[in-house]
């Protein structure tokens, strides 16, 4: 008898190592762009302040609660509670090969994050009348990050489950949405100026894609060793 499909494990994500390294080293020198922007007090820059002062001209109560709701939904404590749990679902469904994978990309991310900040020191957005009251540092967004490399997982899992092109794409375009709103909320909220969300989601497309690699590299030299 056939064993039950949740229990055949599933590959973990397969990249190409040209096309991983060529994504790797552009988001590395997008991140290198903006971080020397900030430091320099380049263009992208310059327009930060303008745009979040435009948000913060045009709130709206309704907006002001969906935003607040999706900020919350992608804070640090939130993102390792799901990941936790998804952890636990993996162990139970016996595809305990991807949880060191998940350990890495999402609270690794978290904690890479929390590291970058304190090159930068960058103060956050101020405002007579804040939505949101934070003491530590902006750059790069901790929620843009954290959703990028949560959302960014949880594709990829859902990639190697489905077959179908069609669910793929609209897997793909979910998790492009929520990293895009979680982005917009943090601008919107005035936690965060635009460029720091922009690096946020550099830095933690970066991490999934180095994470991945690792991952190719560590399964490719186990299965080595066993042949």
């Amino acid at each position: 008898m056939a064993e039950p499909a949740v229990h055949r494990p599933l590959p973990l994500p397969h990249l190409r190592p040209a096309v991983a390294v060529a994504w790797m080293v552009a988001l590395v020198l997008l991140f290198g762009m903006l971080a020397a922007d900030l430091v320099l007090h380049g263009p992208i820059t310059r327009l930060d302040a303008p745009i979040s002062a435009w948000f913060g001209n045009h709130l709206r109560p309704s907006t002001t609660q969906l935003m607040l709701a999706v900020s919350a939904m992608h804070q640090t404590v939130a993102i390792c509670i799901v990941a936790a749990l998804l952890a636990i679902g993996l162990l139970s469904a016996r595809q305990r090969h991807w949880v060191p994978l998940l350990l890495a990309a999402v609270p690794g991310g978290l904690v890479l994050n929390a590291v970058v900040k304190l090159g930068f020191e960058r103060a956050r957005p101020a405002f007579d009348h804040p939505l949101v009251h934070l003491t530590t540092y902006s750059f790069p967004s901790g929620h843009a990050a954290g959703a990028t490399v949560w959302w960014g997982f949880v594709l990829a899992l859902w990639c190697t489950r489905e077959r179908s092109a069609a669910a793929r794409t609209a897997g793909a375009i979910v998790a492009v949405a929520l990293v895009g709103i979680t982005a917009l909320s943090r601008v919107y909220l005035g936690a965060h100026y635009p460029s720091d969300v922009l690096a946020g989601i550099v830095e933690g497309t970066f991490w999934l894609l180095a994470c991945f690699s690792g991952a190719q590299v560590v399964a490719h030299h186990g299965a080595g060793a066993m042949a």
